[in-house]
């Protein structure tokens, strides 16, 4: 058997992150920059050309005018996440190996995971995890840890948003890792979301991998580690 092949974002050597990690297979960044260009800006033609070939495929003048929409309502969530703190966003695509279809196949299961930085006041670092999980309502399945980063607390929420009219809601299970940072000022907040919700246990198992990965400072051996934040 063959060794993996380890691709390195160019980002691990970019001078201004300040935390490197690595994630598994199956998902795939949305570049934050080029999705919300800034407005009268190069990238704003470069985002166009790219949407081009999508839109002059659709079928009809409705189906175009759909995916404008989705496209926009995406743009949307993606700056108010960004708003709040969010730094680094991907979509996860696994199949589900443990429950096959009525058709013998295996179903496709789409996660969210995001990093994001969040302040707080100054305090020694595993009171700064723990207050992360106990002054929100919310929190179960807490573990405390302690990661090669440092302390840590991993969570579990589940919420249940209201649905459009006629649509039954869906519930979304948010599993989160609390990460303060060393300067006892900050902490990063790791958040894998999806609606498969009977897999709690193998995404709280993804998330957990990931964050044992999480560094605050460039880590020597670098090959080791896929992206930055």
């Amino acid at each position: 058997m063959t060794a993996p092949t380890i691709l390195l974002h160019d980002s691990l050597n970019d001078p201004l992150a300040e935390l490197w990690f690595a994630e598994p297979a199956g998902f795939t960044e949305l570049p934050l920059d080029a999705l919300l260009p800034a407005p009268d800006s190069a990238a704003v033609d470069d985002l166009r050309a790219a949407a081009a070939p999508l839109l002059y495929s659709a079928p009809d003048d409705l189906a175009r005018q759909q995916f404008i929409a989705h496209i926009a309502k995406a743009q949307q969530t993606l700056a108010a996440l960004r708003d709040v703190g969010m730094v680094y966003c991907a979509v996860g695509l696994h199949r589900d190996d443990v429950e096959e279809t009525d058709t013998g196949g295996h179903r496709l299961l789409f996660s969210f995971l995001t990093i994001s930085w969040c302040g707080s006041n100054v305090a020694p670092r595993g009171v700064t995890a723990a207050r992360a999980v106990t002054s929100a309502e919310g929190h179960d399945h807490v573990d405390f840890l302690d990661l090669p980063c440092g302390p840590a607390a991993l969570s579990e929420r589940l919420l249940r948003p209201s649905g459009s009219p006629g649509l039954v809601p869906q519930p979304l299970l948010q599993v989160q890792a609390h990460l303060p940072h060393p300067d006892c000022r900050r902490l990063a907040v790791l958040t894998l979301s999806t609606t498969a919700v009977a897999r709690r246990g193998e995404y709280r198992v993804i998330l957990r991998q990931i964050a044992e990965t999480v560094r605050f400072e460039r880590p020597e051996e670098i090959g080791a580690w896929t992206s930055s934040a």
